[in-house]
């Protein structure tokens, strides 16, 4: 039988994801961010907003209900 000497495989290494230091309460100025940039965006997903402000995800949807309750956004679709 024609080969040669066959290596162990190696397994490639997983890729490190960076992790995100984003907060989990609004300070003043998150705040105040979000009241001036997110009524004005054009899709407003609790993951755009927790990106853009770099808040959690729970924040960020607290924060859609907020702006809901003040009128400031209006819910469309389902």
């Amino acid at each position: 039988m024609a080969g040669g000497k066959s290596r162990k495989k190696k397994w490639a290494k997983g890729k490190v994801k960076e992790k995100l230091a984003n907060l989990v309460m609004f300070d003043k100025a998150t705040y105040d961010k979000m009241l001036k940039e997110i009524p004005k965006a054009k899709l407003i997903t609790p993951s755009v907003v927790s990106e853009r402000l770099k808040v959690n995800g729970s924040v960020a949807r607290v924060a859609i209900r907020h702006l809901e309750e003040k009128n400031m956004i209006m819910h469309v679709g389902e």
